[in-house]
Protein backbone atom coordinates (compact mmCIF):
# COMPACT_ATOMS: atom_id res chain seq x y z
CA UNK A 1 0.00 0.00 0.00
CA UNK A 2 1.36 3.32 -1.11
CA UNK A 3 0.53 6.52 0.46
CA UNK A 4 1.34 9.97 -1.24
CA UNK A 5 0.54 13.38 0.05
CA UNK A 6 -1.10 15.81 -2.95
CA UNK A 7 -0.48 19.21 -3.17
CA UNK A 8 -2.46 19.83 0.00
CA UNK A 9 -0.23 17.55 1.84
CA UNK A 10 -2.60 16.93 4.39
CA UNK A 11 -4.66 15.19 2.06
CA UNK A 12 -3.23 11.38 0.86
CA UNK A 13 -3.46 8.97 -2.36
CA UNK A 14 -3.63 5.60 -1.08
CA UNK A 15 -2.47 3.00 -4.04
CA UNK A 16 -3.33 -0.30 -2.56
CA UNK A 17 -1.05 -3.23 -4.19
CA UNK A 18 -3.00 -5.55 -6.46
CA UNK A 19 -2.27 -9.20 -6.29
CA UNK A 20 -4.00 -9.80 -9.91
CA UNK A 21 -3.66 -13.81 -11.66
CA UNK A 22 -6.13 -15.47 -14.05
CA UNK A 23 -8.74 -15.81 -11.57
CA UNK A 24 -9.18 -12.19 -10.49
CA UNK A 25 -7.77 -9.92 -8.03
CA UNK A 26 -7.37 -9.50 -4.18
CA UNK A 27 -6.38 -6.31 -2.49
CA UNK A 28 -5.97 -4.88 0.95
CA UNK A 29 -8.53 -1.72 0.36
CA UNK A 30 -7.61 -0.95 4.53
CA UNK A 31 -4.97 -1.64 6.93
CA UNK A 32 -5.53 0.30 10.43
CA UNK A 33 -1.92 0.13 11.78
CA UNK A 34 -0.38 1.07 8.26
CA UNK A 35 -2.88 4.01 8.18
CA UNK A 36 -1.89 4.91 11.59
CA UNK A 37 1.67 4.69 11.57
CA UNK A 38 1.23 6.73 7.77
CA UNK A 39 -0.65 9.25 9.84
CA UNK A 40 1.35 9.52 13.06
CA UNK A 41 -1.90 9.66 14.44
CA UNK A 42 -4.78 7.94 15.91
CA UNK A 43 -7.90 7.34 13.72
CA UNK A 44 -10.85 5.38 14.33
CA UNK A 45 -13.83 4.88 11.59
CA UNK A 46 -17.62 4.66 12.59
CA UNK A 47 -19.26 4.63 9.91
CA UNK A 48 -19.13 3.27 6.57
CA UNK A 49 -21.02 4.80 3.48
CA UNK A 50 -22.32 3.24 -0.15
CA UNK A 51 -23.90 5.77 -2.83
CA UNK A 52 -24.61 4.75 -6.37
CA UNK A 53 -25.04 7.56 -9.09
CA UNK A 54 -25.88 8.14 -12.67
CA UNK A 55 -23.72 9.91 -15.28
CA UNK A 56 -23.59 13.47 -14.26
CA UNK A 57 -24.68 13.45 -10.84
CA UNK A 58 -22.61 15.90 -8.58
CA UNK A 59 -22.75 15.36 -4.95
CA UNK A 60 -20.96 17.90 -2.63
CA UNK A 61 -19.46 19.92 -1.67
CA UNK A 62 -20.07 18.40 1.66
CA UNK A 63 -18.70 18.98 5.09
CA UNK A 64 -19.50 19.06 9.11
CA UNK A 65 -18.97 21.28 11.57
CA UNK A 66 -17.39 20.86 14.77
CA UNK A 67 -18.03 18.66 16.78
CA UNK A 68 -19.35 16.61 14.45
CA UNK A 69 -16.46 17.08 11.40
CA UNK A 70 -15.45 14.03 9.69
CA UNK A 71 -12.24 12.55 8.05
CA UNK A 72 -13.08 10.24 5.08
CA UNK A 73 -11.08 7.49 3.48
CA UNK A 74 -13.31 7.56 -0.44
CA UNK A 75 -12.80 4.81 -2.94
CA UNK A 76 -15.02 3.73 -5.99
CA UNK A 77 -16.18 0.24 -6.58
CA UNK A 78 -17.94 0.39 -10.02
CA UNK A 79 -16.86 3.50 -12.36
CA UNK A 80 -15.33 6.32 -12.30
CA UNK A 81 -15.59 9.81 -10.33
CA UNK A 82 -13.82 12.96 -10.06
CA UNK A 83 -13.40 13.37 -6.29
CA UNK A 84 -12.66 16.90 -5.05
CA UNK A 85 -11.18 18.34 -1.70
CA UNK A 86 -11.19 22.09 -0.88
CA UNK A 87 -9.42 23.33 2.34
CA UNK A 88 -12.00 25.44 4.21
CA UNK A 89 -10.00 25.62 7.44
CA UNK A 90 -9.59 29.49 7.56
CA UNK A 91 -5.99 29.72 8.72
CA UNK A 92 -4.91 27.29 6.35
CA UNK A 93 -1.98 28.72 3.89
CA UNK A 94 -4.04 26.27 1.06
CA UNK A 95 -7.17 27.60 2.50
CA UNK A 96 -9.98 27.84 -0.20
CA UNK A 97 -7.50 25.39 -2.84
CA UNK A 98 -8.98 22.17 -3.45
CA UNK A 99 -7.11 18.79 -4.99
CA UNK A 100 -8.94 16.84 -7.46
CA UNK A 101 -8.38 13.13 -8.47
CA UNK A 102 -9.53 10.46 -10.96
CA UNK A 103 -10.85 7.79 -8.61
CA UNK A 104 -12.05 4.15 -10.53
CA UNK A 105 -12.94 0.66 -10.24
CA UNK A 106 -10.06 0.10 -13.04
CA UNK A 107 -7.61 2.33 -11.05
CA UNK A 108 -8.61 1.60 -7.24
CA UNK A 109 -7.09 4.80 -5.64
CA UNK A 110 -8.23 5.91 -2.81
CA UNK A 111 -8.10 9.36 -0.65
CA UNK A 112 -7.89 10.33 2.60
CA UNK A 113 -9.95 13.99 3.49
CA UNK A 114 -9.12 14.91 7.02
CA UNK A 115 -11.43 17.23 9.21
CA UNK A 116 -11.55 20.60 7.83
CA UNK A 117 -12.04 20.26 3.96
CA UNK A 118 -15.20 20.02 1.80
CA UNK A 119 -16.07 16.48 -0.36
CA UNK A 120 -17.67 16.17 -3.58
CA UNK A 121 -17.58 14.12 -6.51
CA UNK A 122 -19.05 13.57 -9.83
CA UNK A 123 -19.81 10.65 -11.87
CA UNK A 124 -18.21 10.14 -15.08
CA UNK A 125 -18.56 6.65 -16.22
CA UNK A 126 -22.35 5.57 -17.23
CA UNK A 127 -22.88 4.40 -13.03
CA UNK A 128 -20.78 4.75 -10.42
CA UNK A 129 -20.61 3.03 -6.77
CA UNK A 130 -19.04 4.91 -4.15
CA UNK A 131 -17.59 3.62 -0.78
CA UNK A 132 -16.62 6.12 1.94
CA UNK A 133 -15.38 5.59 5.85
CA UNK A 134 -16.28 8.22 8.44
CA UNK A 135 -14.75 9.41 11.97
CA UNK A 136 -17.88 10.69 12.77
CA UNK A 137 -21.50 9.72 12.30
CA UNK A 138 -23.79 11.45 9.87
CA UNK A 139 -25.03 14.45 11.94
CA UNK A 140 -28.12 16.80 9.76
CA UNK A 141 -27.81 19.71 11.82
CA UNK A 142 -24.08 19.90 11.40
CA UNK A 143 -23.72 19.12 8.02
CA UNK A 144 -23.13 22.56 5.42
CA UNK A 145 -22.88 22.20 1.59
CA UNK A 146 -20.83 24.96 -0.69
CA UNK A 147 -21.67 25.49 -4.14
CA UNK A 148 -20.30 23.04 -6.48
CA UNK A 149 -19.68 26.00 -9.34
CA UNK A 150 -18.49 28.71 -6.57
CA UNK A 151 -16.58 30.94 -8.66
CA UNK A 152 -13.82 31.70 -6.33
CA UNK A 153 -12.90 28.26 -5.76
CA UNK A 154 -12.94 27.86 -9.48
CA UNK A 155 -12.65 24.02 -9.49
CA UNK A 156 -12.01 22.66 -13.26
CA UNK A 157 -15.51 20.86 -13.52
CA UNK A 158 -15.84 18.68 -17.08
CA UNK A 159 -17.45 20.40 -19.62
CA UNK A 160 -19.26 17.82 -21.35
CA UNK A 161 -21.24 16.47 -18.59
CA UNK A 162 -24.73 17.66 -17.64
CA UNK A 163 -24.24 18.35 -14.11
CA UNK A 164 -27.34 16.87 -12.01
CA UNK A 165 -28.00 17.64 -8.07
CA UNK A 166 -29.87 16.74 -5.44
CA UNK A 167 -32.28 19.34 -3.66
CA UNK A 168 -30.24 20.41 -1.10
CA UNK A 169 -26.99 20.69 -3.11
CA UNK A 170 -28.97 23.30 -5.16
CA UNK A 171 -28.96 25.42 -1.81
CA UNK A 172 -25.62 25.25 -1.02
CA UNK A 173 -24.01 28.13 0.36
CA UNK A 174 -21.17 30.18 -1.57
CA UNK A 175 -18.20 29.97 -0.55
CA UNK A 176 -17.76 33.40 0.69
CA UNK A 177 -20.84 33.09 3.13
CA UNK A 178 -20.61 29.71 4.24
CA UNK A 179 -20.08 28.88 7.71
CA UNK A 180 -16.06 27.47 7.46
CA UNK A 181 -14.13 25.15 9.70
CA UNK A 182 -11.64 26.92 12.16
CA UNK A 183 -8.50 25.25 11.75
CA UNK A 184 -7.62 24.89 15.77
CA UNK A 185 -10.51 22.54 16.23
CA UNK A 186 -8.90 19.28 15.91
Amino acid sequence: MKFTPLNISEVLLIEPDIFEDSRGFFFESFNHKKFEKTLGRKIQFVQDNHSKSHKGVLRGLHFQLPPYAQSKLVRVTQGEVLDIAVDIRESSPTFGQYISEILSSDNKKQLFIPEGFAHGFLTLSKTSEFLYKTTDFYYPESERCILWNDPILNIKWPQNLKIELSAKDLLGQSFKSSELFPVNNR
